[in-house]
Protein backbone atom coordinates (compact mmCIF):
# COMPACT_ATOMS: atom_id res chain seq x y z
CA UNK A 1 0.00 0.00 0.00
CA UNK A 2 1.02 3.40 -0.94
CA UNK A 3 0.22 6.15 1.43
CA UNK A 4 0.54 10.11 1.10
CA UNK A 5 0.50 12.16 5.01
CA UNK A 6 -0.28 15.56 5.03
CA UNK A 7 2.17 18.00 7.05
CA UNK A 8 0.27 17.10 10.43
CA UNK A 9 1.76 13.86 10.61
CA UNK A 10 5.42 13.85 10.35
CA UNK A 11 5.88 11.22 13.39
CA UNK A 12 3.59 8.75 12.02
CA UNK A 13 5.47 9.08 8.29
CA UNK A 14 8.70 8.23 10.11
CA UNK A 15 6.67 5.09 11.84
CA UNK A 16 5.27 4.14 9.13
CA UNK A 17 8.68 3.79 7.22
CA UNK A 18 10.04 2.17 9.46
CA UNK A 19 7.22 -0.56 9.79
CA UNK A 20 8.10 -0.80 6.05
CA UNK A 21 5.49 1.30 4.10
CA UNK A 22 5.70 2.98 1.42
CA UNK A 23 5.43 6.60 2.80
CA UNK A 24 5.44 9.72 1.07
CA UNK A 25 5.72 12.78 3.29
CA UNK A 26 5.96 16.83 2.24
CA UNK A 27 4.82 18.74 4.67
CA UNK A 28 5.05 21.91 2.33
CA UNK A 29 2.52 20.91 -0.33
CA UNK A 30 -0.83 22.85 -0.11
CA UNK A 31 -3.95 20.83 0.01
CA UNK A 32 -4.46 20.58 -3.54
CA UNK A 33 -1.15 20.19 -4.31
CA UNK A 34 -1.77 16.23 -2.44
CA UNK A 35 -4.68 15.85 -3.97
CA UNK A 36 -3.26 15.69 -7.18
CA UNK A 37 -0.04 13.87 -5.99
CA UNK A 38 -2.18 11.12 -4.04
CA UNK A 39 -4.72 10.47 -7.32
CA UNK A 40 -1.56 10.58 -9.74
CA UNK A 41 0.63 8.33 -7.57
CA UNK A 42 -2.50 5.87 -6.71
CA UNK A 43 -1.82 6.83 -2.51
CA UNK A 44 -3.87 6.84 0.06
CA UNK A 45 -4.05 9.92 1.47
CA UNK A 46 -3.85 10.40 5.41
CA UNK A 47 -4.82 13.47 7.06
CA UNK A 48 -5.92 15.49 10.16
CA UNK A 49 -8.29 17.48 7.90
CA UNK A 50 -11.90 16.36 7.64
CA UNK A 51 -12.54 18.37 5.06
CA UNK A 52 -9.84 17.33 2.86
CA UNK A 53 -10.96 13.52 3.59
CA UNK A 54 -14.51 14.62 1.08
CA UNK A 55 -12.85 15.45 -1.69
CA UNK A 56 -14.11 13.19 -4.32
CA UNK A 57 -11.83 10.26 -5.92
CA UNK A 58 -9.57 10.47 -3.46
CA UNK A 59 -8.56 7.67 -1.21
CA UNK A 60 -8.45 8.56 2.05
CA UNK A 61 -8.13 8.36 6.17
CA UNK A 62 -8.98 10.87 8.43
CA UNK A 63 -6.49 10.71 11.45
CA UNK A 64 -8.37 10.70 14.35
CA UNK A 65 -5.96 12.46 17.42
CA UNK A 66 -3.34 14.50 17.74
CA UNK A 67 -0.87 12.00 19.40
CA UNK A 68 1.22 9.22 17.59
CA UNK A 69 0.44 6.87 20.29
CA UNK A 70 -3.53 6.74 19.14
CA UNK A 71 -2.34 7.57 15.17
CA UNK A 72 -0.50 4.37 14.73
CA UNK A 73 -2.87 1.60 15.89
CA UNK A 74 -5.33 3.38 13.78
CA UNK A 75 -3.77 3.69 10.89
CA UNK A 76 -2.93 0.01 11.21
CA UNK A 77 -6.18 -0.94 12.09
CA UNK A 78 -8.46 1.03 9.63
CA UNK A 79 -6.08 0.17 6.77
CA UNK A 80 -5.56 -3.63 7.46
CA UNK A 81 -1.88 -3.06 7.59
CA UNK A 82 0.64 -6.15 8.23
CA UNK A 83 4.00 -5.33 9.72
CA UNK A 84 6.09 -7.65 7.25
CA UNK A 85 9.14 -5.93 6.38
CA UNK A 86 9.99 -3.28 9.28
CA UNK A 87 13.04 -1.94 8.59
CA UNK A 88 13.25 -2.04 4.83
CA UNK A 89 12.89 1.42 3.93
CA UNK A 90 14.88 4.93 4.92
CA UNK A 91 12.59 6.63 7.60
CA UNK A 92 14.50 9.99 5.96
CA UNK A 93 13.80 9.67 2.57
CA UNK A 94 11.61 6.77 1.97
CA UNK A 95 13.47 4.80 -0.26
CA UNK A 96 14.04 1.07 0.22
CA UNK A 97 17.09 -0.13 1.95
CA UNK A 98 19.86 -2.50 -0.07
CA UNK A 99 21.66 -4.88 2.51
CA UNK A 100 25.78 -3.89 1.37
CA UNK A 101 28.27 -5.92 2.89
CA UNK A 102 30.47 -5.19 5.95
CA UNK A 103 33.65 -4.20 4.21
CA UNK A 104 31.61 -1.27 1.91
CA UNK A 105 31.34 0.75 4.74
CA UNK A 106 34.15 0.34 6.76
CA UNK A 107 35.57 4.34 6.18
CA UNK A 108 31.95 5.54 6.73
CA UNK A 109 30.60 4.51 9.90
CA UNK A 110 32.41 4.55 13.62
CA UNK A 111 35.00 2.18 14.10
CA UNK A 112 33.22 0.70 17.31
CA UNK A 113 30.20 0.53 14.95
CA UNK A 114 32.21 -1.60 12.26
CA UNK A 115 33.73 -3.73 15.07
CA UNK A 116 30.82 -4.28 16.63
CA UNK A 117 28.10 -4.87 14.50
CA UNK A 118 27.86 -7.10 11.63
CA UNK A 119 24.82 -6.08 8.99
CA UNK A 120 24.58 -2.72 7.41
CA UNK A 121 21.95 -0.95 5.36
CA UNK A 122 22.16 1.80 2.46
CA UNK A 123 19.98 4.41 1.53
CA UNK A 124 20.93 4.65 -1.86
CA UNK A 125 19.15 7.85 -2.44
CA UNK A 126 20.35 9.29 0.35
CA UNK A 127 23.62 7.58 0.90
CA UNK A 128 23.19 6.70 4.38
CA UNK A 129 23.63 4.11 6.16
CA UNK A 130 22.37 2.15 8.60
CA UNK A 131 22.84 -0.57 11.38
CA UNK A 132 20.73 -2.13 14.43
CA UNK A 133 21.79 0.59 17.07
CA UNK A 134 20.77 0.99 20.81
CA UNK A 135 17.66 2.90 19.52
CA UNK A 136 16.60 -0.32 17.19
CA UNK A 137 15.78 -2.75 20.23
CA UNK A 138 13.28 -0.14 21.20
CA UNK A 139 11.28 -0.14 18.08
CA UNK A 140 11.77 -3.68 17.14
CA UNK A 141 9.98 -4.06 21.11
CA UNK A 142 7.28 -1.65 19.83
CA UNK A 143 6.76 -3.44 16.48
CA UNK A 144 6.58 -7.03 18.17
CA UNK A 145 4.13 -4.82 20.43
CA UNK A 146 2.27 -3.69 17.47
CA UNK A 147 2.06 -7.09 15.89
CA UNK A 148 1.16 -8.88 18.93
CA UNK A 149 -1.36 -6.83 20.38
CA UNK A 150 -2.97 -5.54 17.04
CA UNK A 151 -3.48 -2.06 18.37
CA UNK A 152 -2.46 -0.97 21.69
CA UNK A 153 0.62 -0.06 21.95
CA UNK A 154 2.00 1.46 25.09
CA UNK A 155 1.20 1.58 28.91
CA UNK A 156 -0.87 4.69 29.72
CA UNK A 157 1.07 7.65 30.00
CA UNK A 158 3.89 5.77 28.02
CA UNK A 159 5.53 7.22 25.01
CA UNK A 160 5.99 5.20 21.60
CA UNK A 161 9.61 6.06 20.72
CA UNK A 162 9.99 8.85 18.24
CA UNK A 163 12.44 7.67 15.49
CA UNK A 164 15.60 9.69 15.63
CA UNK A 165 17.41 9.89 11.77
CA UNK A 166 20.86 9.38 13.77
CA UNK A 167 20.35 6.47 16.36
CA UNK A 168 17.05 5.07 15.47
CA UNK A 169 19.01 2.28 13.97
CA UNK A 170 22.47 4.34 13.38
CA UNK A 171 23.23 5.95 10.47
CA UNK A 172 26.11 7.64 9.58
CA UNK A 173 26.33 10.09 6.66
CA UNK A 174 30.02 10.17 5.63
CA UNK A 175 31.38 11.17 1.94
CA UNK A 176 31.82 8.04 -0.25
CA UNK A 177 35.89 8.45 -1.69
CA UNK A 178 34.30 7.91 -4.94
CA UNK A 179 31.90 10.71 -5.12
Amino acid sequence: MKLLLDGMLGRLAKWLRLLGYDTAYFPDLDDNELVRLARAQGRTLLTRDRELTRRRGLNSLLVESDELEEQLPQVISDLHLDIEQPFSRCPVCNTPLQEVEKSSVKERVPPYVFRTKEHFSLCPECDRIYWRGTHWAKMREEIARIRGEGVSLRAEGEAIPTPRIGDCFGTKTVPRNDK
